[in-house]
């Protein structure tokens, strides 16, 4: 407490107009568009990152995957997204993760954190993509060059 009476914690920051773009789509993602949705002239530093369909897993061969996400993926988006403003300097955040079949080369997730400082944005970048893959319940279903499959990521 403060000699006024009040605590001498800093007030919780507002993250009502930081998290900017939260999506769970079956149409193709875009960098430009996540991007655009965090740009603000008090940012000196965006970090983006775009996670995309490669072509092997653990030395095994990929030939597509496939998305599915439960009916409250979206909003735990969300409250990934607000509680890594919570932490970090965040001026805007955004994410947005494809469902359904995606190919080759596809894009799977979008995320973009703006920042006063560059360091600030990779740290919070790092972090939400982090969450997001280990809490957001989206599951993975790999198709592989021998013919099997295999779920990631499902209960």
């Amino acid at each position: 407490m403060t000699r006024e009476g009040g605590t001498s914690e800093a007030p919780r920051r507002r993250v009502a107009n930081t998290v900017r773009l939260i999506a769970v789509r079956e149409s193709e993602l875009s960098v430009d568009e996540v991007r655009a949705a965090v740009a603000d002239p008090a940012a000196g530093g965006i970090a983006l990152f775009a996670g995309a369909v490669r072509d092997s897993d653990h030395d095994r061969g990929v030939t597509g995957l496939s998305y599915s996400a439960h009916p409250s993926a979206a909003d735990e988006l969300r409250r990934v997204a607000e509680m890594v403003a919570e932490k970090f300097p965040v001026i805007g955040i955004a994410a947005v993760h494809r469902v359904g079949d995606l190919a080759i080369g596809d894009l799977a997730v979008v995320a973009a954190v703006a920042c006063p400082h560059r360091a600030e944005a990779f740290d919070a970048c790092r972090e939400l993509i982090d969450v997001l893959k280990a809490s957001v319940p989206i599951w993975k279903h790999q198709r592989f060059t021998d013919g099997t499959t295999e779920w990631v990521g499902s209960p």
